[in-house]
């Protein structure tokens, strides 16, 4: 039996965050409920013949989800081959969208991880990137999980937000280390094709924090964090010992997922799938036939390697030589000596017992390192 990660995507929304492009949909209320019936069933047919290592529900916002539609998927969740019982299952969701009786489902669910979007802790900013919740929406809901059972907590935040000060992004760190999660996913803003960020950008309408300033940011970030004890292990993510994200994880070292619910992605020996993104159509597809899978793409052994490396570098631990040689066939320095000398010489790479990883200075030129290691 494969052992797999499984994501689950639930793509509605109450509103669309200004830098958002995920695939989410805000006005389409009247869906939820079907679509939690045709979610259930390709969750039935995708996961039959294997074991799940870990559960991820993303959107949108999952917990945006009717207690109707989170009843059906439960369903289904009831049916899976699961590696243990104590693996990670993960929902989530945004400050002001959790109630007591969506917890309590969580828990009959198996749910044992919340990831939480706050983002800032300053008004001005939550509503200059079109956030619907307040700081205040953000400690009610964190006390609520506490108090329902929930210790292993991630909160996302979100830097180089336009007009951002230094400063600002300090007191969001500190605000939220006070509460005392055990994970934080501090991300840079990106301006994504798109979005209302993408066109105010393209009209100079947006003041962002220059590059300095942004770098300035993310080397507070480690810093802060490593004194209160939280460990990096990928370039945006930090934990505290033992609550690193075991999901995110299966990405990051290239191993087996499958992606249930519209917009997904599924990757198995080497083959990716795509889901029908459109939700009146994902319900209708699984309706009639059955399969909502869009596209089939097989991997070559050069997009594997590729993407070995650069979803790898990713990780404070980085890259296992050997992992690589058994993978592949080949010594990691048969395809990349050149390229591994030459950041090692700059001081952006680190060459080290069987393992390649970028250094603390690395971490910041992470973009310009793994764009050389595209083949």
């Amino acid at each position: 039996m494969n052992t797999v990660g499984l994501y689950i995507h639930i793509p509605f929304c109450k509103n669309k965050c200004f830098y958002c492009d995920f695939p989410s949909f805000s006005g389409k209320e009247s869906l939820m409920v079907d679509y939690a019936k045709a979610l259930s069933k390709e969750i039935d047919n995708s996961c039959q013949d294997k074991l799940i290592s870990t559960i991820f529900i993303g959107g949108g916002t999952p917990t945006y989800l009717c207690i109707e539609g989170w009843k059906i998927i439960a369903e289904s969740i009831k049916n899976l081959n699961f590696v243990s019982k104590d693996f990670e299952f993960t929902v989530e969701g945004n400050p002001n969208s959790f109630n007591e009786e969506q917890l309590e489902i969580f828990k009959t669910m198996g749910v044992n991880r919340i990831s939480m979007g706050l983002q800032a802790v300053q008004e001005h900013h939550l509503k200059s990137i079109g956030r619907i919740h307040t700081i205040e929406d953000f400690k009610k809901s964190y006390i609520m999980l506490r108090e329902n059972g929930f210790n292993n907590i991630n909160v996302d935040l979100m830097f180089g937000l336009p007009n951002q000060t230094l400063a600002e992004w300090i007191e969001s760190l500190e605000q939220v280390i006070e509460l005392k999660p055990e994970h934080l996913s501090c991300y840079s803003l990106i301006i994504e094709e798109g979005t209302k960020f993408y066109n105010l950008y393209e009209n100079e309408s947006l003041i962002l924090p220059n590059e300095d300033v942004e770098r300035d940011m993310y080397a507070v970030t480690k810093d802060i964090l490593k004194k209160n004890g939280y460990e990096q292990y990928e370039i945006s993510n930090y934990a505290k010992k033992g609550f690193e994200c075991k999901h995110n994880k299966i990405y990051w070292q290239l191993n087996n997922y499958v992606g249930c619910g519209s917009s997904s992605h599924s990757y198995i020996n080497g083959i990716r799938y795509r889901n029908e993104s459109n939700i009146e159509k994902y319900i209708g597809r699984m309706n009639e036939s059955n399969t909502v899978v869009v596209e089939e793409f097989k991997n070559s052994e050069k997009d594997d390697i590729e993407e070995f490396m650069f979803l790898g570098l990713r990780l404070n631990d980085g890259i296992d030589i050997r992992e690589f040689q058994h993978r592949f066939g080949v010594s990691i320095f048969d395809k990349y000596k050149d390229i591994i000398e030459k950041y090692v010489h700059m001081e952006l790479l680190n060459l080290e017992e069987n393992r390649l990883f970028l250094t603390s200075k690395g971490m910041e030129f992470s973009n310009q390192v793994m764009a050389d290691f595209i083949l």
